[in-house]
């Protein structure tokens, strides 16, 4: 890319969105619904732009501007999306969604902060070998752990397992792999896996990469092998609490961050 390119490109051609449009601590829901549901905790919110599946809104966090940003289902548009905002100098960025449950430990209505992931997905595998850890950001998760202990609300910290097809979990004995599924998540539940998401490992390992700090809230949408292909049985009643506890979280970050100098 010559320098005459440079000076004049200004905006990323996914999210359209410059620099001066966002702040330095992102939440990165999968949902285009849930982007105003997140920013409306947040102080003097609006919207600064929308474009194919990315949503995005900015307000403040106790006068620290904050952004919203909808990432779309999945690896592939995550990435996109962070590596589009670390480019304009993004240095935190939290998903807030929800997952499903892949242990009696983890019910229905239980916020859930993955200490972990499992690579069942193949974006991760485009920036570091497998054998890499998907961890969110130890300085970060931390303060979402306590605000999930101060909200009073069910959670749990286990390793999620993030996949690249909704239905190769939801139906897989439909799939001609079904006998490799079978094995690959028995495996997972035996070692402990506690829910099932599809941008979690995405995003840690990217965070490691482009030395972001990264962490995920969700929202447990099942009890343990009871999935329902039914809208009426999703418990968006639920969603509060895993955004109320990542606002939170998120507010705590930046109280810490200030006192090192760096909010």
């Amino acid at each position: 890319m010559d320098s005459s390119y440079k000076s004049v490109y200004r905006k990323p051609i996914h999210l359209r969105l410059s620099a001066e449009d966002v702040g330095r601590y992102v939440f990165l829901p999968g949902s285009v619904e849930r982007v105003e549901k997140i920013a409306s905790l947040l102080e003097d919110a609006h919207v600064v732009g929308r474009h194919r599946e990315f949503y995005a809104m900015t307000g403040a966090i106790d006068g620290t501007p904050v952004s919203v940003i909808s990432t779309g289902i999945g690896g592939p548009s995550t990435s996109i999306v962070m590596e589009e905002l670390s480019s304009m100098g993004v240095h935190t960025m939290v998903r807030i969604g929800s997952c499903a449950s892949s242990s009696p430990d983890t019910k229905i209505g239980d916020v859930v902060i993955p200490c972990g992931a499992v690579k069942m997905e193949g974006t991760s595998r485009q920036y570091l070998p497998d054998e890499f850890p998907a961890v969110p950001d130890w300085s970060i998760y931390k303060c979402f752990v306590r605000a999930a202990e101060e909200s009073g609300f069910p959670f749990n910290t286990g390793v999620t397992i993030t996949k690249d097809s909704f239905y190769t979990e939801a139906s897989m004995e439909e799939k001609p792999v079904y006998p490799l599924l079978e094995y690959l998540w028995d495996a997972y539940e035996k070692g402990g896996a506690s829910n099932t998401s599809m941008e979690c490992s995405t995003i840690f390992t990217i965070g490691a990469v482009l030395g972001i700090r990264t962490a995920s809230v969700m929202i447990s949408a099942t009890n343990y092998k009871a999935y329902s292909n039914d809208v009426k049985d999703y418990p968006a009643g639920w969603e509060h609490r895993a955004i109320k506890v990542g606002v939170e979280g998120m507010r705590l970050v930046i109280a810490e961050d200030r006192k090192g100098g760096r909010a």
